[in-house]
This record gives structure tokens, sequence and C-alpha cells, in this order.
């Protein structure tokens, strides 16, 4: 499936494309160099599921936690920082990934091997216009 995200102007509008074609799935694995919108597009994802909290990158903190306005948690994982895999152990990853709970994550290639087989792989790539196009891989 592939969404365009012309400008932060129609970014809400592929939020919600997105949001209904997330079906059961619950993690999500968003590829993208750095500054290709992999926070801003997660962002628009959670604010257009009620989350009313700020939300940002969770980089210093690897991970944030939101809740929706139904009280659904929703988990946002910033890998970027991380040097080696067993730091993924240290907050014991598998609580969240295994929750059943909405799992976005940021920088996935850290701790692949971790990943659940049913994960969702999200590839957003900039484009020479500025606008953003977003490959999910269901």
């Amino acid at each position: 499936m592939n969404i365009k995200i012309q400008s932060l102007d129609n970014i809400d509008e592929a939020a919600i494309e997105f949001i209904k074609a997330m079906g059961d799935n619950t993690v999500f694995a968003f590829h993208g160099e750095m500054g290709a919108g992999k926070t801003t597009f997660i962002k628009a994802i959670c604010e257009n599921l009620g989350v009313s909290d700020t939300i940002n990158s969770p980089t210093f903190a690897i991970i944030n936690e939101y809740r929706s306005d139904s009280g659904e948690l929703i988990y946002h994982f910033d890998f970027y920082r991380i040097n080696k895999i067993e730091e993924a152990f240290d907050f014991g990853y598998e609580d969240y990934f295994y929750s059943g709970s909405l799992c976005f994550i940021e920088w996935p290639e850290k701790v692949e091997s971790l990943l659940p087989n049913d994960t969702v792989n999200v590839s957003i790539k900039v484009q020479e216009d500025g606008s953003r196009d977003v490959e999910v891989d269901f």
C-alpha cells in the first residue's frame, strides 16, 4: 500500500488513510533516513487516534507512552540511541511488543531480530519535491 504525503497540509488525511488500513496489526516498524518524517507521521497518526498528550520523539527516553481518548495505550519507540541490542532487553521490550497495544517503532533496524513476525514495515521516502511516499508492507 502506498500513501502520498504532499505536504504537512495533508498529513492528517494520510494518517487517517493509514489508520483505516491498520486492521488488527499492532506493531509497526517505521523506516526512513534522518529527517524523512517518521516522528511527524507517527504524531499525526496518534493525534488522529485521539491522543491529546504532547507527542514527540522519545529519542532520549527510548519509549513514550500515550493514551487515546478511548483509553487505548500506544507505545512510541525510538531506538536511534541504543548501541547494543541488550539495551532493549533492559527495558523489557517483550512486555510492549506482545502487549496487544499499538507500538510505533522508529529505527527498528537496531532491534530487527527482536521484532515480532507480524510486524508491519512502513518506509518513508523523501521525494525531490519535498513530498513523502509512505510504503506500508502488510
